[in-house]
């Protein structure tokens, strides 16, 4: 199965999850609060429900549930410690980079498949300990995320300078010059153990691989997947099929922005 990621945006990092959650709960809280005045709420006697004021906005947030256990496959790290697994999740709620004076959490997506591609800011985290060693170093982790979502104006705001979105003509670059990738299914792009299962749906085509990862693959870093599809006028990056040629640009056509070491040769 397509596991659960989060995406930062600032530095395309990529954070996968060891396993995907079996539920998962969203939340909508509408822009509105008890109308006031400098005395206090306004009510009264006679009303059924207190007054309201309309605000605008609101939140959005989901509650994901997911489990760690490093006594079980699939882990790119071998470790004792399940915490150097979801250290990384944790830190996604500490203060990060300072924009414009103020230090704020790191703008992420929470990526799952081709249905959930949604930008936000991790609010908070909890975690339950469980099967310690002799020595104290915890096995296994639940851990619940609070992820809150943002617009993609605000999440644009929370990151560095976006990866350039000009088309091919702007960029200078000529059919010719661009490397044609074919779109694989199963989104098993990158990985170095595909189970049995994994390796039905990738035949199957059940799930073809995303912009992002292809991004990754190719630039070394997921923000590029805006790249890649105003090259080839992608209007929307969830209609990408398995057997899809897309044209992937040069690594000239990477600003001087992007840090080179970022950049996969």
């Amino acid at each position: 199965m397509e596991r659960v990621a989060f995406l930062v945006e600032r530095t395309g990092e990529r954070l996968g999850c060891l396993l995907n959650p079996e539920s998962l709960v969203v939340r909508r809280s509408a822009g509105v609060r008890p109308r006031s005045s400098s005395g206090g709420r306004l009510t009264g006697a006679g009303l059924k429900d207190d007054p309201l004021i309309y605000t605008g906005g609101g939140v959005t947030e989901l509650i994901l549930d997911l489990l760690f256990d490093v006594t079980l496959g699939g882990s790119s790290l071998a470790t004792d410690d399940v915490r150097t697994l979801t250290r990384p999740l944790f830190e996604l709620a500490e203060g990060g980079a300072a924009v414009d004076g103020f230090t704020q959490p790191p703008a992420v997506r929470f990526v799952w498949g081709k249905h959930w591609n949604i930008p936000g800011v991790v609010t908070a985290v909890a975690e339950r300990l469980e099967q310690f060693t002799a020595d104290g170093a915890p096995q296994r982790s639940w851990l619940r995320m609070r992820f809150v979502r943002v617009s993609e104006e605000g999440s644009t705001r929370t990151a560095l300078p976006a990866p350039p979105q000009a088309l091919a003509e702007d960029l200078g670059i000529r059919p010719d010059d661009a490397e044609v990738h074919e779109v694989i299914g199963g989104g098993a792009a990158g990985r170095t153990e595909t189970s049995a299962e994994e390796t039905d749906e990738t035949e199957s085509g059940a799930s073809a691989e995303r912009l992002d990862e292809i991004a990754w693959r190719r630039f070394g870093d997921c923000r590029f997947w805006r790249l890649i599809a105003s090259f080839n006028r992608v209007e929307n990056p969830f209609e990408i099929n398995a057997g899809q040629l897309l044209r992937i640009p040069p690594l000239s056509a990477i600003r001087p922005e992007t840090p080179p070491e970022r950049v996969k040769s």
